[in-house]
């Protein structure tokens, strides 16, 4: 589904996130930090790929501050998230809440594009045999980001970790990290350089 500009604006990613995260806490200013850092990204590769004038800028810097908003009921207390939940999970989590969220408003269209950004953003994405096979916390399908806009926040994100200092990365250090899981992930993280205009 495609949002037109007049419809984007209607989405206050700050107002959502302030919802599911109502107190002044270190968790929330780290989300904040991150996803500001994961929007400005975006729309730096935005601006300079052949996707520029193609896709709705206001949709792109709305999911990214919106890609990590499960991370609150996630068990990763390196970086703050004091939950329960597998950290692998935090973009279906993200998805539930933004999907709930857009229920209850009659906003369920709208919220619609945000949530497949949050569950499509982690790692290059993540197909559901690399779920079976390696018995991952997650319902076993496709969470491959499809559209420009899942494609540019996924790649976006790899460039900012929560965790550290926070710096950007170098595209090499995230190349050797993404190796790492072998060679699925690396190939379709070079396929989202290339659609990026970064390759």
């Amino acid at each position: 589904m495609n949002l037109s500009g007049s419809e984007t604006t209607r989405i206050e990613p700050l107002e959502i996130l302030r919802f599911f995260y109502p107190e002044d806490t270190p968790l929330r200013r780290l989300l904040l930090k991150h996803s500001t850092q994961v929007r400005e990204k975006a729309l730096s590769l935005l601006d300079h790929s052949p996707l520029n004038g193609e896709v709705d800028p206001a949709l792109v810097a709305a999911g990214a501050m919106l890609h990590d908003i499960g991370i609150v009921h996630c068990h990763a207390p390196k970086i703050l998230c004091t939950g329960s939940e597998p950290y692998l999970a935090h973009g279906i989590i993200g998805a539930r809440m933004l999907r709930e969220y857009g229920a209850a408003r009659g906003m369920e269209e709208l919220l619609e594009p945000f949530a497949r950004i949050c569950e499509r953003h982690t790692g290059s994405g993540i197909t559901a045999e690399e779920v079976r096979r390696q018995q991952l916390p997650i319902p076993e399908r496709d969470y491959l980001p499809e559209t420009p806009a899942e494609k540019l926040v996924c790649l976006a994100d790899k460039f900012f970790s929560k965790s550290g200092d926070m710096q950007e990365k170098s595209l090499e250090r995230i190349r050797h990290s993404m190796a790492k899981f072998g060679p699925g992930p690396a190939e379709r993280f070079e396929a989202l350089c290339r659609f990026c205009g970064l390759a």
